[in-house]
């Protein structure tokens, strides 16, 4: 069994900064990709940034130059630094692996989401 546990979100000015992380635990041998997601009212999941294990990273255009995605494998860990937030970054944040666990087999794992609040 494998279970994503993300940090707790929080409420944040225009401007400000969060940093969220996320570790997996559970029977795993490997950790492909790790990403975050988010999902604002009323639209749908969409894709924040996300890393490879060897560290190549992607992320969505409307977060180029301010949020940093970063990863501990050693700790199964992937982190979101958000910087300058906007209103619009208002979301339920889901984290999400790729990855193989123990005996094989390999899907993706997501966690429960934690809400992001950026009040203008």
């Amino acid at each position: 069994q494998v279970q994503l546990v993300e940090s707790a979100g929080g409420l944040v000015q225009a401007g400000g900064s969060l940093r969220l992380s996320c570790a997996a635990s559970g029977s795993i041998f490997s950790i492909n990709a790790m990403g975050w997601y988010r999902q604002a009212p009323g639209k749908q999941r969409e894709l924040v940034a996300d890393i490879t294990s060897g560290g190549n990273t992607n992320y969505a255009d409307s977060v180029k130059g301010r949020f940093t995605i970063s990863r501990d494998n050693a700790k199964n860990t992937v982190y979101l630094q958000m910087n300058s937030l906007k209103p619009e970054d208002t979301a339920v944040y889901y984290c999400a692996a790729d990855l193989t666990v123990l005996g094989g087999g390999s899907m993706d794992y997501w966690g429960k989401g934690t809400l992001v609040t950026v009040s203008s």
